[in-house]
């Protein structure tokens, strides 16, 4: 049986997540410390009690979702010999799936993520930027819509490419309104302003991809125990050097998960485990493609299935 594990990004953070994995699992717990001493402040506590305000801050996000990740994934781990043919994240989650595939210390990864949140909110200052969810077009209208409303002091393009008929766009604030007046003007039907605090993953990231290529100059990077597929080109990556320079074009570049999907299928998946917070991205997937099957653990709860599943159940 051929599967794959995938891991959530920024937007799957609840106040409580985490917390009965940890009371279930002494991995999940052991990851959950590792995680307050690398960061030196009670990560857990946040996770578990908030407040939503806190949790909800880019640079303490980031690792709380990374840190729910792994503990979902060592706790599941532990239950099951988990031998996956692929890993992948979406934006933040491509971290988790770094540690999954032995590329990359969980310490070194949760450090990394705290600091990649402090720059991506430091690059654009705040309400200068916003992101938009724009339903039920393709990709080349929303492109088309992108490039006739930017301008040389404009920035507006594309940011995730979720799945079909649903793609985020980022830029300047004023772009990204814009863009939604267009979207609406051609026959647009539904448009969302995201609550985030800063444009992702378009070039107003320039200043936090620099950064993080300096981050993570000083982390020991392996090649990975099986084929991570990246965000940046929904391409393999299959060798230590090619990990830091697709993290740093993540920054800046849309998030390819629906063509990341799209290829672990090409490449035989069956079945996908969303292993974290949230169950967003076996969403995404059954919008995706309807013949893999998609399952979420997350919590002790949703052990039988994923065991099922694992069994051919």
């Amino acid at each position: 049986m051929t599967y794959a594990l995938v891991f959530p990004g920024q937007g799957s953070q609840f106040v409580g997540m985490g917390k009965d994995l940890v009371q279930w699992s002494q991995e999940a717990r052991d990851t959950f410390a590792q995680a307050d001493e690398a960061l030196g402040f009670d990560l857990g506590r946040l996770c578990f009690e908030g407040p939503e305000e806190d949790l909800r801050l880019t640079e303490n996000t980031q690792p709380a979702i990374l840190t729910a990740s792994v503990a979902a994934w060592r706790a599941l781990g532990k239950k099951k010999d988990l031998a996956p043919a692929f890993v992948a994240g979406h934006s933040l989650g491509e971290y988790s799936a770094l540690v999954a595939a032995g590329c990359m210390a969980f310490t070194d990864a949760v450090k990394a993520v705290r600091e990649r949140g402090r720059a991506m909110q430091a690059a654009v200052p705040p309400g200068e930027g916003a992101m938009a969810a724009l339903l039920g077009m393709d990709r080349d209208q929303i492109i088309n819509i992108c490039d006739t409303v930017s301008t040389d002091t404009i920035v507006v393009a594309a940011a995730n490419y979720n799945a079909p008929g649903q793609i985020v766009i980022a830029g300047h604030r004023g772009g990204v309104l814009a863009a939604i007046d267009a979207y609406k003007e051609r026959g647009g039907k539904r448009a969302v302003e995201l609550p985030v605090s800063a444009p992702f993953h378009c070039v107003l990231m320039e200043p936090a991809a620099r950064r993080m290529k300096e981050v993570l100059a000083d982390i020991r990077i392996d090649s990975p125990n099986t084929v991570l597929i990246n965000n940046a080109e929904a391409a393999a990556v299959r060798d230590a050097a090619q990990v830091v320079p697709s993290l740093v074009r993540q920054v800046t570049s849309p998030v390819l998960w629906e063509d990341s999907v799209k290829k672990m299928v090409e490449g035989g998946v069956k079945i996908f485990f969303e292993l974290g917070p949230g169950k967003v991205l076996a969403g995404l997937i059954k919008r995706i493609d309807r013949q893999p099957t998609a399952l979420s653990f997350g919590s002790p709860g949703d052990l039988a299935s994923v065991t099922q599943c694992l069994e051919g159940g």
